[in-house]
């Protein structure tokens, strides 16, 4: 779509799934994007997987819990574009699951460290660039946390993902001076590979909670969304289409978290 031609954006872990995805989008559209992720392996062969013809793609190893590496980054972007239009601030980890009990405080730090603290530095070190024409920006969430509490071992993850819905808010309002909006999206089970970020320790018990499910024609979905889906969110979301729109928590799960949250 024009609307994005000549436009730049940041995409936090960028390098698989979702970000991936939303990256692959964006290009496509014409836009140029700058994946930030952690894996240098990974980051050059989603470069070759979705460059345009005019090389609209560049890419930065970058740990997003460093905010070194995250204010570096962004400054590249800068040098080498000139501008920052749109952030997916989409990095982030599952971490360790395990009783709240049992639970390593280093463990605790590690997901909040990285999943607020690097949300927190995506968007800082992205704002006085986005505020010479304004933009926007769009925070990856979660149900969990927001919707969905029952799953086991996930206190670190959903109070990280609770807290980035609160900073939206709060950076919503504190940002629409600048004409910078504001959004997040909270998927639920979506196809990626998060799983590979998730540490089961030997004590952890799931909690069971007898679900049922309406008879009839059901239009909510019960299996996992694809990224390609994802990426119909938050391309709306960092578009001029949703310039009415700041400051919200949008659920991507088809319904599946009314049911079991």
């Amino acid at each position: 779509m024009s609307e994005f031609k000549g436009k730049v954006a940041i995409v936090t872990g960028g390098a698989s799934g979702m970000g991936k995805a939303v990256a692959k989008r964006l290009i496509a559209y014409g836009a140029r994007v700058c994946i930030f992720d952690i894996s240098m392996e990974k980051i050059h062969e989603c470069i070759k997987q979705i460059n345009g013809e005019e090389g609209q793609a560049m890419a930065v190893v970058c740990d997003i819990s460093d905010a070194k590496d995250v204010e570096q980054g962004v400054k590249d972007v800068m040098e080498q574009w000139g501008r920052l239009d749109m952030v997916f601030a989409n990095a982030g980890i599952a971490g360790t699951l395990a009783p709240i009990e049992t639970m390593d405080i280093e463990e605790w730090d590690k997901t909040i460290g990285t999943n607020v603290r690097g949300t927190f530095a995506t968007v800082k070190y992205s704002i006085p660039y986005l505020k010479e024409d304004g933009g926007s920006i769009v925070i990856n969430s979660s149900v969990s946390g927001n919707r969905v509490f029952s799953q086991a071992g996930f206190c670190a993850y959903s109070t990280s993902k609770a807290a980035e819905v609160a900073f939206m808010k709060m950076a919503a309002l504190e940002l629409a001076q600048y004409k910078i909006r504001v959004n997040t999206i909270c998927p639920g089970a979506i196809k990626t590979n998060i799983g590979e970020s998730i540490h089961k320790s030997k004590d952890l018990k799931e909690v069971s909670i007898p679900m049922e499910f309406p008879e009839g024609d059901q239009p909510l979905e019960h299996r996992p969304g694809s990224v390609e889906q994802v990426a119909d969110l938050v391309e709306f979301l960092l578009s001029p289409r949703s310039s009415h729109i700041t400051g919200t928590e949008i659920y991507i799960d088809g319904g599946e978290s009314l049911l079991r949250g």
